[in-house]
């Protein structure tokens, strides 16, 4: 698939997981509760359904010619990649949050669901189009299997 394609599929996939990822983050944030509602716990979780929809949405939309059969060890990769857009994106907020001691909700915003996630985005989109979805990695595992199964 021509990366224009990819990449306005991977924006709206991306669209949809950041608008769940910073609506639990909010939601969790202004809930007062114990541990919840710190930023780093509630970034985690917001981040942990996001990426599980975005998962589901990169498979079957964003790079569905590049889906392999083995959904677990797919899902590893992804989850993976998406960890380590995370880690930036949380880096990004603990860097403001706790360091220059920007603790209000918009700051935590900004830091997290704006400079963070962009700087993650990046990261990610680049490994899933060159690593996990790569088609010609696809195209050897289902090679591998064929070749077991005869």
């Amino acid at each position: 698939m021509p990366i224009l394609g990819q990449l306005v599929r991977f924006g709206a996939v991306g669209a949809a997981s950041f608008g769940i990822d910073v609506a639990v983050f909010n939601l969790l944030r202004i809930a007062h509760l114990p541990v919840l509602s710190e930023p780093l716990t509630a970034k985690t979780v917001g981040v942990v359904v996001a990426t599980v929809f975005a998962w589901l949405g990169s498979r079957y939309f964003t790079f569905g010619g590049g889906r392999r059969p083995d959904a677990g060890h797919e899902f590893a990769e992804f989850a993976g990649v998406s960890a380590l857009g995370y880690a930036v994106n949380l880096f990004v907020l603990f860097c403001s949050h706790y360091m220059l001691g920007f603790t209000s909700l918009l700051a935590d915003n900004i830091a997290g669901n704006l400079i963070g996630a962009a700087l993650g985005t990046v990261i990610r989109f680049w490994l899933f189009r060159s690593w996990v979805y790569h088609p010609r990695r696809s195209a050897a595992h289902r090679e591998r299997v064929a070749a077991i199964s005869k």
